[in-house]
C-alpha cells in the first residue's frame, strides 16, 4: 500500500480548497488502502464498542452507522493514520508544516437509508481552534447523488461564522451559546453550491467550516461507506468548551497550546523526514 500520494497535489488543487472550502482529489490512494478499509468497516459493523452508534432512530428505514476514535484502539486503523498519503495531502492542501491527527469516523449509510446528514460545520463540535483543521472524506464505494453524496456550501468557511453543532443523535445535546446554522435550502438561489460524485478512492478534503450535508441513501443496492480522517495543522490549539463533542479521553496539554500530545499526536512530517 502506497504510503506517498500516487501523485502530486495540483496548483489548481490547492486554490480550490482556499476558495470554495472542499476540493475532490482523485487517483492518489491504491486499490490495496480501499480493500482493507472495506474489510475493516464490515468487521467494525458487526462487533460492539462503546463509540458505535446506529443514527437511524428505531422503527426507521435503513441503517446510518457511525463508530469514532478507531485509530487509538485498533492498530490497522492506526496503520492508515500514520502510513497512508492522508496526512501529507492535508498538509499539501492546507499548506501546513506540520499535521496532527485530530480523530477518525466511519460514515456509512446502507442502502434505502433516507436518512440525511443535516446541514452543519464541523470545527464548532471540537475542543481546537484555528484556520488550518480539514476533513479527509475517503470513498469506499461509488458515490453518487441518490447514494447520498455530500453537497457543500462553497466559501462559506470564510463567512467568518461559527453556528452551534447540530446533534444527529436523540440522547444527546450540544449547548454551546453560537447561532444557528442558516436555512441554507431556502438560499439556494443565493448560494453557489457543490457535489462531488466519487469512485472508490477518490476523496473529498474539507476545511472545517465548510458548511456541508447529504441526502439519504436512495440507492436499492449501493452502499455508501466513508472512513473520514480529521486533520489540524500548524497554529492549531486546544480550545475546550462545555457542551460539545467529547473526545475520547482529556489531552495532556493547557488550553491554548498546540495539539502534540497523546490525544493528537504529530503525524506528518513522519519521524525521520523532517
Amino acid at each position: 500500500m502506497n504510503r506517498e500520494p500516487l501523485r502530486a497535489v495540483t496548483d489548481d488543487e490547492i486554490e480550490t480548497f482556499d476558495r470554495d472550502g472542499v476540493v475532490l482529489l482523485k487517483g492518489l490512494f491504491d486499490a490495496e488502502w480501499v480493500a482493507r478499509l472495506r474489510e475493516l468497516a464490515d468487521i467494525d459493523m458487526n462487533s460492539s464498542g462503546e463509540l458505535k452508534h446506529e443514527l437511524v432512530e428505531p422503527g426507521g428505514d435503513g441503517r446510518f452507522y457511525v463508530n469514532t476514535f478507531l485509530w487509538p484502539r485498533n492498530d490497522a486503523f492506526r496503520d492508515f493514520v500514520f502510513n497512508s498519503p492522508a496526512s501529507q495531502l492535508a498538509a499539501s492542501i492546507m499548506g501546513a508544516n506540520k499535521i496532527n491527527i485530530v480523530f477518525d469516523q466511519f460514515l456509512i449509510k446502507e442502502p434505502e437509508t433516507p436518512k440525511p446528514t443535516v446541514w452543519h460545520q464541523d470545527l464548532p463540535y471540537w475542543p481546537i481552534n484555528g484556520d488550518k483543521v480539514c476533513t479527509l472524506w475517503l470513498a469506499l464505494d461509488e458515490v453518487t447523488v441518490d447514494s447520498g453524496a455530500v453537497e457543500y456550501v462553497k466559501g462559506s468557511h470564510k463567512w467568518g461564522n461559527r453556528y452551534a453543532a447540530v446533534a444527529f443523535r436523540p440522547d444527546i445535546e450540544y449547548s454551546e451559546q453560537l447561532p444557528p446554522v442558516p436555512d441554507i435550502d431556502a438560499m439556494r438561489d443565493e448560494l453557489d453550491f457543490v457535489l462531488y460524485e466519487l469512485e472508490p478512492g477518490d476523496c473529498t478534503l474539507h476545511h472545517g467550516l465548510s458548511i456541508h450535508g447529504a441526502g439519504g441513501n436512495m440507492s436499492s443496492e449501493r452502499r455508501r461507506r466513508a472512513y473520514t480522517t480529521r486533520w489540524a495543522g500548524d497554529g492549531v490549539t486546544y480550545y475546550p468548551r462545555d457542551g460539545i463533542q467529547p473526545m475520547l479521553w482529556e489531552p495532556d496539554i493547557e488550553e491554548g497550546q498546540a495539539l502534540d500530545c497523546d490525544l493528537w499526536p504529530k503525524v506528518w512530517p513522519r519521524a525521520g523526514t523532517a
